[in-house]
């Protein structure tokens, strides 16, 4: 679950309006907005504390996205796979929120990622496979 997407549910959550929330954060109501559909982020990590503790929740809950990602990486390849993964997620969202990348440039980079995952994935697909499964190509 993203950032945005969090702060959308708890916000809800507690019955209270964007309007509501960035009066007591100090913020402004567009960056609400903006927040929680998903165009920017806090770029001071003391905003995810501010509003954690409106929202009563914890600020590292807020701040970590693709936290299933981080567990299954934790648990397939121990405490080193799960800060690897970290710091890998964390190089991305900082490559696309805070990054100098173009668009053109940042589309380009996703659909490398999303090729070399389907060719991982394929590759995979035929090493894993019995070959009496096997569907011919």
């Amino acid at each position: 679950m993203t950032f945005g997407e969090k702060l959308r549910l708890h916000r809800t959550k507690m019955k209270m309006s964007q309007s509501e929330l960035a009066l007591k954060a100090g913020l402004g109501i567009n960056t609400i907005g903006n927040y929680e559909s998903g165009k920017t982020y806090p770029k001071d990590r003391r905003t995810y504390g501010v509003l954690a503790e409106i929202l009563g929740v914890d600020a590292d809950y807020l701040h970590n996205e693709n936290d299933d990602f981080i567990s299954a990486a934790r648990e397939k390849y121990g405490l080193r796979g799960k800060k690897d993964a970290e710091a890998l997620l964390g190089d991305i969202n900082g490559l696309f929120a805070g990054g100098d990348l173009a668009d053109e440039d940042m589309d380009e980079f996703m659909r490398a990622v999303q090729e070399s995952f389907w060719r991982a994935k394929e590759k995979n697909r035929k090493k894993y496979t019995r070959r009496d499964y096997a569907v011919k190509d």
